[in-house]
């Protein structure tokens, strides 16, 4: 894409306003990669700069899964530093930056996956951000290194790091030393153009369109078209339940060939230790962790308006009940306050067996529901308990 200032950093660039902090300029080079697209008006197309473009995508598409994504990002499999080096070469050829910056960013990006800090997540920066704009953010133009401290002890990717356009410029010159302005035109950029948006709509599309089989706390799907277009990737909520799996199509007729390649590599030798979700997660028997649960249970909690519930139990508690109410909440520690509203069965409070209906509607089946219901049930009180405080000091202050 872009060549960026390489003022690498330990830590994550400062935080900035979402959607607001592009970097123009850098954005240029990336805009005029789509305008040579155009230049085929005039070089023409011919069978031979289509049959490159083709081969490219494929190659490239496998570079972007086998490469920057299950190898660098999540270390699915394991594999000699020669053919390390030949997948960040290949991963690189893609102009999306160097295999570390996109495994850093990408790391974050399971981190703290569709929350405020997700480097691109649609729920809180829109479509457009997520899709693209936020690889020309200020707060992703340096990389975090510690992110990525076991491939960032490689001279050879720290080469790469530096030099990230290196291999797509080489692509470039063998594509017009192969077959001209047409090589050029149509095999390298058409083909560079297409990457980007296959790879681009894994995390955009893939996080609004699709299904969703497991609870991964975020909102990842599983979309078969996405799958097709990116060798497997479009299964995404599967990778979101078992980050670490080479095998992102759980099921038999889940299309994934990428996978089968690596299949076969290892097969070879090439590589190794392929990583496989278990019979539990696939069969989606496994018990959820404590983060997930959080975030799943925020979901459900947020389902609900607190502020109107707030408001209806305030009303039928009256200016009394609820001076009262505040009273009690007052006298006990912050985290008994959630025990002290569940026994007081509030007006218009959902029961603990209405958050239960509504998380089995919004999630797909788990172990772990109960664990989900119980803590959204928790949640919800807080949050109700918070603005009930506000109300009766509101009250009390008006008084």
């Amino acid at each position: 894409m872009t060549q960026t200032p390489h003022s690498d950093s330990q830590e994550p660039a400062a935080d900035a306003p979402p959607t607001t902090d592009i970097i123009y300029p850098s954005a240029a080079p990336f805009v005029l990669v789509h305008l040579a697209c155009l230049a085929a008006i005039w070089t023409g197309v011919t069978v031979e700069a289509l049959a490159i473009g083709v081969g490219l995508y494929w190659l490239r598409i496998f570079g972007i899964g086998a490469g920057y994504h299950r190898y660098f990002s999540h270390r699915a499999y394991e594999t000699s530093r020669a053919f390390q080096f030949a997948l960040a070469v290949l991963s690189q050829s893609t102009a999306q930056k160097s295999v570390l910056w996109w495994a850093a960013n990408h790391r974050d990006h399971h981190l703290y996956s569709d929350t405020e800090l997700d480097v691109h997540s649609p729920r809180h920066t829109g479509f457009l951000y997520s899709h693209l704009g936020w690889i020309f953010s200020r707060r992703h133009a340096t990389t975090n290194l510690t992110r990525v401290a076991d491939f960032a002890r490689y001279p050879e990717l720290m080469w790469l790091h530096r030099y990230e356009l290196a291999p797509p410029i080489a692509l470039a010159v063998l594509c017009f030393a192969a077959a001209g302005w047409p090589g050029l035109v149509v095999g390298f950029f058409w083909s560079t153009v297409a990457v980007y948006h296959a790879t681009f709509s894994i995390n955009s599309l893939a996080h609004v369109v699709g299904r969703r089989r497991y609870i991964t706390g975020d909102d990842s799907r599983n979309n078969w078209l996405l799958a097709i277009f990116t060798m497997g990737e479009g299964w995404h909520n599967n990778h979101h339940a078992f980050q670490s799996s080479v095998r992102q199509g759980f099921r038999w007729w889940e299309y994934d060939p990428t996978f089968y390649l690596l299949k076969l590599l290892e097969r070879l030798g090439v590589v190794w230790k392929l990583k496989r979700p278990t019979p539990e997660v696939v069969h989606n028997r496994h018990r959820l962790g404590t983060r997930v649960i959080g975030r799943a249970a925020l979901q459900v909690a947020n389902s609900f308006n607190a502020e109107r519930i707030a408001q209806a139990a305030a009303a039928v508690l009256g200016k009394s009940g609820l001076t009262e109410l505040h009273q009690r909440l007052r006298q006990v520690q912050p985290l008994a306050a959630f025990e002290t509203l569940s026994e007081l069965n509030l007006p218009h409070v959902p029961s603990r067996n209405e958050i239960v209906s509504r998380a089995r509607a919004m999630l797909a089946n788990s172990p772990s529901m109960e664990d989900i219901a119980a803590k959204a049930h928790e949640l919800l009180l807080e949050s109700i308990g918070a603005r009930l405080a506000t109300l009766a000091a509101q009250s009390a202050y008006a008084s």
